[in-house]
């Protein structure tokens, strides 16, 4: 099993603009939906983790407002970002 580190690692490779670039709003999405996607697995498992549920709430207005900012900006990478993560 790969650690946090590894899979941010390789998603941050995956998805920066440049080579130097780890906080553009595609890396800062990419990142967001992983955690998004671990959040879900563990809610499904921890119906009752009121705590982590409100976390992942957090998580997700937190893309969308990242979303948002990038469809405004530039709607060809916001398209491109949604279709890469399979958003919307």
């Amino acid at each position: 099993m790969t650690t946090v580190v590894d899979n941010k690692q390789k998603i941050i490779a995956a998805f920066q603009t440049s080579k130097s670039d780890t906080g553009s709003p595609e890396v800062q999405v990419a990142l967001l939906t992983q955690r998004i996607q671990r959040l879900t697995s563990h809610l499904k498992e921890n119906t009752h983790d009121n705590h982590s549920r409100r976390g992942l709430l957090g998580l997700v207005s937190k893309r969308r407002r990242i979303l948002n900012y990038l469809e405004k900006k530039d709607e060809k990478r916001y398209k491109e970002i949604s279709s890469k993560l399979k958003l919307s």
